[in-house]
C-alpha cells in the first residue's frame, strides 16, 4: 500500500485521524519497563517464564500478549508495558522459547497444548477475564483460545494475522513475486532440494525480511532490553518442527494448520485484525477474514511492518490503549 489518509481507514477501521498524524515515525521509542514480578508457571510440559506490570491495577482488566514464532519471545512486546499504569500487563515466554524451559519434546508441540498453557496461566494468577492480544503465530494462539475459552475473553487482539497456513504461504508467494528478479531466482533455489552454498541464501532472506517485518535498526533502548532482560532468543529448533526453513515454506506440523473456522465462533464486535502497512499478513487475505467476522474492526499501522510492535511502538501502543479501553467492562 502507499501511504496516505485514506489507508488509515477502511469501514472496518476504528483508528483515529488524529493517531495518524500525531505520530512521527520517528517518534521516541517508549519506555522498556523492567518486570514488576517474574514467575515460572507450571503448565502441561514443562514451565513458562511470565512477567508482570502494573501490579497496582487489580481493579482493571488485565491483557496477555501472546508473542510469535513458534519458537519466538515476549521481546518484542517490550513497549507496551506502558500499558501498565491503568491495568495490569502479562507477557510470557512459550514452552520452548526464551526464558521458559526448553525441553525441545516434540511431544508438547501441539496447538492444544499451547492453547491449555494459556489458561494454565490465567489460572495461576487467579484471574477471571482478561484482553488477549495475539500476534503472528501468537494470533492463531489467540483465536483458538478465545473460541475455547470465550467466558474469560473480554476482547481479542489478532495482530499480523496469522490463522491458516495455506492462506499465509499464498500471500508469501504473492510477496516473493513483489521482489526483484535476481531475489525471486535466488529464494527458489533456497527453497529447492539443493539450495546454493554459503551466505546467498541468507542475504537474499534477509532482503525480503527487511521489507516485510522489521524494517530499521532497533533502538540502543530495546537493544539493551533484549540484552538484559529479554531472555535466550528465538528457539530454530521449535520454529523448524512445527513450521518450517523459512517463513515462505511450511513443512513442520503447521503444514495443513487452518483454524479459519473459528472465526464464526467468536464475537466479532469484541476483535481487532491488526496489521502494518507493509505487512507480510497481506491486507487483501485480513479483510477476507473480516467478511467472516461482520463488525470485527480493522487497524492498520502506518508504515509498520509484521513487526509494528517494534518499528512503530507509539502508534501501536495508542491503538491498543484505545481498543482495550472501549472494551473494558462499563461497570468496575
Amino acid at each position: 500500500m502507499h501511504t496516505s489518509i485514506r489507508h488509515c481507514f477502511s469501514r472496518y477501521l476504528f483508528l483515529l485521524l488524529a493517531g495518524c498524524l500525531a505520530f512521527s515515525v520517528h517518534a521516541n521509542t517508549p519506555a522498556f519497563a523492567k518486570p514488576e514480578k517474574e514467575l515460572m508457571v507450571p503448565v502441561e510440559g514443562g514451565k513458562v517464564y511470565v512477567r508482570l506490570n502494573g501490579l497496582a491495577h487489580q481493579h482493571a482488566v488485565p491483557v496477555i500478549f501472546i508473542h510469535g514464532g513458534p519458537g519466538g519471545t515476549h521481546n518484542g512486546f517490550a513497549g507496551m508495558t506502558e500499558l501498565a499504569n491503568e491495568r495490569m500487563v502479562i507477557m510470557y515466554d512459550q514452552l520452548d522459547s526464551g526464558k521458559s524451559e526448553q525441553p525441545n519434546d516434540p511431544a508438547n508441540w501441539r496447538v492444544e497444548r499451547f492453547v491449555n498453557a494459556i489458561d494454565t496461566i490465567r489460572k495461576h494468577l487467579g484471574i477471571n477475564k482478561w484482553h488477549v492480544v495475539g500476534h503472528s503465530w501468537g494470533s492463531a494462539l489467540a483465536l483458538e483460545y478465545t473460541a475455547k475459552y470465550p467466558q474469560h475473553t473480554v476482547s481479542t487482539v489478532l495482530g499480523g494475522t496469522f490463522i491458516s497456513t495455506p492462506h499465509w504461504i499464498m500471500d508469501a508467494n504473492l510477496l516473493v513475486k513483489a521482489a526483484p528478479q535476481s531475489v525471486q531466482d535466488t529464494l527458489r533455489q533456497c527453497e529447492s532440494a539443493t539450495p546454493p552454498a554459503g551466505d546467498e541464501c541468507n542475504a537474499a532472506y534477509t532482503k525480503l525480511y527487511s521489507a516485510y517485518y522489521t524494517p530499521g535498526e532497533a533502538s540502543k533502548a530495546r537493544q539493551d532490553y533484549y540484552e538484559n532482560v529479554g531472555g535466550n532468543g528465538f528457539n530454530p529448533v521449535i520454529y523448524n518442527a512445527m513450521w518450517g526453513p523459512s517463513e515462505f515454506s511450511s513443512t513442520g506440523v503447521l503444514k495443513h494448520y487452518d483454524a479459519t473456522h473459528l472465526l464464526a465462533q467468536i464475537d466479532p464486535l469484541k476483535t481487532l485484525f491488526m496489521i502494518g502497512q507493509y505487512d507480510s499478513a497481506r491486507i487483501d487475505t485480513v479483510q477476507d477474514y473480516i467478511a467472516l467476522t461482520p463488525g470485527a474492526e480493522l487497524a492498520v499501522v502506518p508504515g509498520g511492518a509484521h513487526g509494528f510492535y517494534k518499528d512503530r511502538p507509539l502508534i501501536t501502543l495508542a491503538i491498543l490503549r484505545s481498543w482495550l479501553e472501549r472494551h473494558d467492562p462499563t461497570s468496575k
